[in-house]
């Protein structure tokens, strides 16, 4: 079957559980903004998803799809090496044109894969893990105000969102080319469209774990003025 023996069928494959990794990036996104403006919007988002038939399901089908993002990943990059085979250490300068990104996707992928390990021990095992074992979840609200006034934990937070931007202002575009949304005319657009979607995420992401570290750590008043959900 071509999606397993050949090297455009592992990319369309790697495409495809790519956006849709993006998809349910932006809906985490949008989730949490929601506890700067709504503590208890948040908490009744956080009981809706919790350890419900269809959160279940949700979690299981995310799973998988990073799982085989991993996988062909994985499969793809030893693929590549073991094509190019001691020619690869014939090349002494870089291509021009071949953005940081390109380069190093594997790379910025372990590390995604490392904050993910990590978001998942701050987060969904003491929330939805919890609820699953027969336990009673921690507060949403109060994991996001403990975690991030933790200056530690800002800073791999903060250092995993670069990498996801890295990884995704490259990927978004060449996923859209690998599946044929992409022309001459639109290849141009379609980086542009890409960074700046991308970038507004990460924002999103950011501007969460930055505003409560700063109000948990300095106690800014105006914050709690301008974000409800911080009071």
């Amino acid at each position: 079957m071509w999606l397993f023996n050949s090297s455009v069928g592992k990319k369309v494959v790697m495409s495809i559980t790519g956006l849709g990794l993006v998809l349910f990036l932006t809906f985490h996104m949008t989730m949490n903004c929601v506890a700067l403006f709504s503590a208890e919007g948040y908490r009744f988002i956080c009981e809706f998803l919790g350890a419900n038939w269809y959160a279940i399901v949700g979690t299981i089908g995310l799973a998988l799809l990073m799982v085989i993002h991993i996988a062909y990943a994985t499969w793809l990059t030893l693929s590549n090496k073991k094509a190019r085979g001691n020619e690869r250490y014939a090349v002494t300068a870089r291509p021009k044109g071949v953005e940081f990104a390109s380069r190093n996707m594997f790379v910025l992928g372990l590390i995604v894969f490392l904050g993910l390990v990590l978001h998942l021990c701050n987060f969904w095992a003491k929330m939805q893990l919890v609820e699953l074992r027969g336990g009673i979840p921690e507060d949403g609200v109060d994991l996001i105000r403990y975690t991030f006034s933790k200056w530690y934990f800002v800073l791999l937070y903060l250092i995993w969102f670069g990498a996801i931007w890295f990884h995704l202002t490259h990927g978004f575009w060449s996923a859209i080319q690998t599946i044929g949304m992409s022309n001459r005319k639109w290849f141009v657009r379609w980086k542009w469209i890409g960074y700046i979607f991308v970038t507004l995420l990460m924002l999103g992401f950011v501007g969460v774990v930055v505003t409560f570290f700063c109000y948990e750590t300095f106690h800014w008043p105006f914050l709690a003025s301008i974000f409800g959900g911080l009071a």
